[in-house]
């Protein structure tokens, strides 16, 4: 007989109660634990993943008030707030058993128990265990895919000779689970090829996962990339379940990978090599199904010469590698991607039939974007907002001419002369973020957020 998938825990003083439970159930489920100590129980549920636990209420010999048992469910409860207890109680304790259940216990079982009718207590007790941890696992995936919404785009547009090689690596290798490594400079479209690669894969049914980790502290980073249990840090107020665990059976995307320090890195690469996780304060391995996509603008080859990125962690992520173009080598796309947008931000915004003539398409491809399509894309919103009539003129366009040194600062506003001084920066640095903040000042995080305030 094919035993039905669970770990069953049964906490009773009573040694008879506990083997003749344990061989009756052993026949049953695929692992069976039993304890006659109920102090035993944090340390096992840290280690083991338990889906039903029988806990008997009276644990010293002639007291019968149920208040261990009371205590010992608010326990669980504390470490594992979806956890499933089921009460062992006697005939004369119903009343107590009631009470535990007003408490969060799921169900009680007196003893001496009838062995069909226990199983069938612990198969519904079972389903519930599972319809709690998808319900929190759902919830956890829609906050991250609700957070990801606001950055895609519709589609990947281009028609360009450099973006139909990309195309053309995109499908060869979108069905399988080969690690891909998208290399561009920001705004180029990394994710949305990321996005692209899942959606035409045998996993696009189940969980896309983006991860920005050039904006996730060091602190954070493991809370964040393998969750965490309740207490195990001053703000842990609750279990949290990690962005690999979400994408398990889907596609975690990594962006900004570059930005990982080497002790970050030395941590991925075991999480990627054995394909488990721990959360932060336990030690049970999860295992995870996951398909990795990683992106970045910065130079890993010769980071791994310098030392500052491991060669075996680019080994692992880079088993096929995407180049993305920047706009200014695909200047015949601009029009093709300007159409895109004007489209998306006419309906929004409530102005269909605006046009854009062919004078101002012309200063459109002859702008260097710094912010590559990213930068496009806010413009071309920005000129709408601004725009009167149905016509788009080139006074709705906020477009400086290139330069370089002293010319390159030459704006109204002390936010527009901030705009250039970054570009500029950028453009010095190769588009490298962490050395344009290091020679800025400021925090990598700080530059992001300016770069999202000004669109590059």
């Amino acid at each position: 007989m094919e035993k039905t998938a669970g770990t069953i825990l049964i906490i009773d003083d009573d040694r008879d109660v506990l083997e003749t439970a344990r061989m009756f159930l052993k026949q049953q489920f695929e692992r069976v634990i039993i304890d006659p100590d109920p102090t035993k129980l944090p340390a096992i549920l840290e280690e083991e993943s338990i889906d039903v636990i029988l806990l008997d209420m009276n644990f010293k010999k002639g007291v019968n008030d149920g208040e261990e048992g009371f205590y010992w469910l608010s326990e669980i409860l504390k470490i594992d707030d979806k956890a499933i207890v089921i009460l062992i109680t006697a005939y004369g304790e119903v009343d107590l058993a009631v009470k535990a259940i007003k408490m969060g216990a799921t169900d009680f079982v007196l003893k001496p128990w009838k062995n069909q009718k226990l199983l069938g207590t612990i198969l519904s007790a079972l389903q519930l265990r599972k319809s709690k941890l998808e319900v929190g696992k759902l919830k956890d995936t829609q906050q991250k895919l609700n957070e990801g919404i606001s950055k895609q785009f519709s589609d990947f547009v281009g028609e360009s000779p450099l973006i139909q090689r990309v195309y053309e690596l995109m499908e060869k290798v979108a069905d399988t689970d080969a690690n891909v490594l998208i290399l561009g400079e920001n705004g180029t479209g990394k994710e949305l090829v990321a996005r692209g690669l899942h959606n035409k894969s045998s996993r696009k049914d189940n969980p896309f996962i983006s991860v920005d980790l050039g904006a996730i502290s060091e602190t954070l980073f493991e809370s964040e990339l393998f969750g965490h249990v309740k207490g195990a840090f001053t703000d842990a107020k609750e279990n949290r379940v990690g962005s690999f665990e979400l994408a398990s059976g889907g596609t975690i995307f990594l962006d900004e990978i570059g930005n990982l320090s080497l002790p970050l890195q030395a941590k991925l690469l075991t999480v990627l090599q054995n394909r488990t996780v721990k959360r932060v304060g336990s030690n049970k391995d999860i295992n995870i199904d996951i398909r990795l996509i990683c992106a970045t603008n910065m130079p890993l080859y010769d980071m791994v010469e310098e030392g500052k990125f491991r060669q075996d962690l680019l080994y692992r992520i880079n088993t096929v590698e995407i180049q993305l173009p920047p706009l200014r080598d695909r200047v015949d796309d601009i029009p093709l991607l300007t159409e895109h947008f004007l489209n998306i931000y006419a309906k929004k915004y409530q102005k269909d039939g605006l046009q854009i003539g062919k004078e101002v398409m012309a200063k459109l491809k002859k702008y260097k974007w710094q912010g590559n399509v990213r930068e496009l894309q806010h413009a071309v919103e920005r000129a709408i907002i601004l725009s009167e009539g149905k016509k788009i003129t080139s006074s709705d366009f906020f477009l400086k001419p290139a330069a370089s040194g002293k010319k390159a600062i030459e704006a109204t506003t002390l936010e527009e002369m901030e705009k250039v001084f970054i570009l500029q920066s950028l453009e010095e640095n190769q588009g490298n973020v962490t050395k344009t903040a290091q020679v800025l000042g400021l925090t990598r995080t700080a530059l992001y957020r300016r770069l999202n305030k000004y669109g590059i």
